[in-house]
Formats: C-alpha cells, structure tokens, sequence
C-alpha cells in the first residue's frame, strides 16, 4: 500500500484536532493510512541500504527507522502535541555511532524531501572530513566525482562568511567552508509521492549517494586519529 492523499489527510486532520482522545480514537486509521505504508518502504529499500551499508539500521518501526507522530515540545514555543509531516531515516546504531550520518525521506502536505548528510554533524567529524578533503584522500575524489556526475541531490549546509583554507582548490572548499553537510532532493510533485514506483525511484536516487556515504563513514570511523 503506496502512501495517498489520505495520509496526508489524516496528518494534517490530527494536527487540527491537537487533541491525544481523538488520535487514540482514530489510531487504527493512522496504523492504517501512515504506519503501514511506511513501514513497506522501508522494508522495499532494506535491500539497496545494506547494499550501501550493511551496518544501517533498517527496522521497520517507530523509534527506530519511522519517526514519532508526537512533537518533542520541551524546547519550543510551539506546544502542539502532533506534528504534520512523518520521516524515515537508515542510520547505524545510534548508542554506538553516535551522530553518524544517514539517509532519509521526510514528507508532508508541501511535499517530500530526501537525501543522506548530518543532522548536525559535531566538530571532530567535520575535522576529520576536512583533512580528507584537503590532502586529496581517494575516499574523497570518489565522493565528489559522484557527486558533480549526478543532477538530483544539491549540497545543503550553511557556509563560514570567509574561508578558512585560502590555499585549497575551488571544488575543496565547495566542501570545507560549510558548517553541516548535508545532500537533498526536494520536490512537490505529490504523484511521485503517491506513486507504486517510490521506492524503486528513491532507492535508485540513493545509490548515487553511495561513494558519499562511503567517504562520510570512513571519516566518522578514522575521526579518532584526528
């Protein structure tokens, strides 16, 4: 069962109701309409995502690839208990890799996103990605030939106001002068949303990230030795 219209009815019907009675009331409905479409995909794209890395966490289930339909409001002005849009991340064991890098798909009434990068990557990852960078590691050279040969994913990530690596070449400091790194496909077309071939155009999309994935996981596995 692909994602539909209904889903994103439902999500935003939730938002409105802001309400925990009328979601407990309406839960078969979001197993339904959002949970199981979600965890079909993940389970379609398990094969492409042990391909890219065997080590990637790829269970089906909330909390662990699917994301909580409840808002974390600790920290923020907004306290409504629902949020309006539903992810899916592939990252590896988060207790022992911690802020790793992942894939994910994020979705909403505004459309979709989907990409692989940092959530927030810390200071010894950017580090160690940045020595890499800079002495022309071969790790590198494959991840941003892939990257120049593609035309889906666009590099976000917010830059230092001046470099910091005068000396480096053009193409390294498209990489190095970013305070987060992370590759994103946004779109609005909702009939590639809906569609039976999601999975397969997603999974596709991801293998073209792959040498990416490969360059950031060498770094997070090196970024000791800094």
């Amino acid at each position: 069962m692909p994602l539909s219209p209904e889903t994103i009815g439902f999500l935003l019907q939730n938002k409105i109701q802001n309400d925990r009675d009328w979601f407990a009331e309406h839960h078969a409905e979001f197993q339904r309409c959002v949970l199981s479409p979600l965890a079909e995909l993940v389970e379609a794209l398990t094969p492409v995502m042990r391909q890219i890395d065997p080590l990637l966490v790829c269970e089906p289930k909330v909390g662990k690839c699917i994301s909580r339909i409840y808002r974390d409001t600790r920290f923020s002005r907004d306290k409504s208990i629902f949020r309006d849009n539903m992810w899916c991340v592939f990252v590896r064991i988060k207790k022992i890799y911690r802020g790793s890098p992942g894939f994910f798909f994020d979705f909403s009434s505004d459309g979709f996103s989907y990409g692989y990068g940092y959530y927030q990557a810390d200071h010894k990852s950017l580090s160690r990605i940045r020595t890499l960078v800079l002495c022309d590691d071969p790790h590198w050279r494959r991840a941003d030939r892939a990257f120049s040969r593609q035309k889906k994913f666009t590099l976000e990530g917010d830059l230092y106001k001046r470099t910091r690596f005068s000396e480096a070449t053009e193409r390294q400091r498209f990489w190095t002068d970013r305070k987060n790194l992370c590759w994103v496909h946004h779109s609005e077309q909702m009939n590639m949303l809906f569609s039976e071939t999601l999975a397969d155009q997603l999974a596709a999309d991801f293998l073209q990230l792959a040498p990416i994935s490969q360059f950031l996981t060498y770094a997070e596995e090196t970024k000791e030795t800094e």
